[in-house]
């Protein structure tokens, strides 16, 4: 009977990866149920009910998240027009587009790249002083996570969080109480987006072996300066450039040899993106 059970997770395993590999891949395409249905080998009823159990939201949902966390960010870090960033991600009109996006993030596409949260941070644009942003310094406790490894783009690192849900769901050892936590190993202004390397993670709250592709992660302990970012994903890039750029050069403290991560406080399925809570964490000697 063990035995069993153990091959129907593994297939399920499996299934879940495929299914979510290949929305990622395909993001930019139709996607159907019954399409995912066939890449899952399940019949679209059965499917539907397994996707939307796992990962908490059907997969027409996840579909227009993922298509608008990717539109927010071409908006927020190029001048590509917005009609085109809409044909780029499915939308059949720039009607349509701006009406979807606004119903989400709160602004038109247009008013968004102009007024969005990533402009806080620029110093041109912004009315507020580099003093005005609150970096609280902390000390972590080493901790031990469950990870999974994801090379490319950090924007797309939702792909290896939904996977690493999945795997231990199918595994029957998610913890719902988990925090999720990222791991980014390399600079994405300085490293080749195909190379980029980072983790996702997930707090391990009881103790259990990880086959692969899961493993162990340790998080060193030591003190880190923390900048809460509330707002999308997408914008996070010019957090990081105010942290690094104007709080960093006159703090007078010296970064440690470890990755900067970060702390996720609510979850993109839940929440609007305009209220997402990030804890960025730059790791201090």
């Amino acid at each position: 009977m063990n035995d069993r059970r153990t091959q129907s997770w593994a297939l399920y395993e499996q299934r879940l990866r495929r299914v979510s590999a290949y929305i990622h891949e395909h993001i930019d395409e139709a996607i159907d149920n019954d399409r995912l249905a066939e890449v899952a080998c399940l019949s679209p009823y059965h499917w539907h009910r397994i996707y939307r159990a796992v990962h908490g939201e059907t997969t027409a949902q996840t579909v227009k998240r993922l298509r608008l966390h990717r539109a927010a960010g071409d908006l927020a870090s190029s001048c590509v027009a917005v009609a085109e960033i809409a044909r780029r991600y499915g939308y059949p009109n720039v009607q349509s587009f701006n009406r979807i996006f606004k119903s989400v993030y709160g602004l038109p596409p247009a008013l968004y790249r102009k007024r969005g949260s990533h402009v806080i941070f620029d110093p041109i644009q912004s009315e507020r002083t580099p003093g005005m942003f609150d970096v609280t310094i902390r000390h972590f406790p080493s901790q031990s996570l469950v990870a999974l490894a994801h090379q490319g783009s950090y924007m797309a690192i939702g792909k290896a969080f939904e996977q690493l849900i999945g795997t231990l769901f199918a595994r029957q050892q998610f913890n719902p109480q988990a925090r999720m936590i990222g791991i980014y190993l390399d600079d994405p202004e300085g490293v080749a987006e195909a190379d980029l390397r980072s983790y996702a993670c997930l707090t391990e709250l009881v103790t259990a072996e990880f086959a692969p592709p899961l493993e162990a992660v340790v998080l060193g302990a030591g003190e880190c300066a923390v900048l809460r970012h509330k707002g999308p994903y997408a914008d996070m890039r010019f957090a990081y450039r105010w942290l690094y750029g104007e709080w960093l050069r006159t703090s007078g403290r010296e970064v440690a040899d470890r990755p900067v991560f970060e702390i996720y406080l609510n979850n993109p399925r839940e929440v609007a993106p305009t209220e997402l809570l990030t804890e960025i964490c730059l790791p201090l000697k």
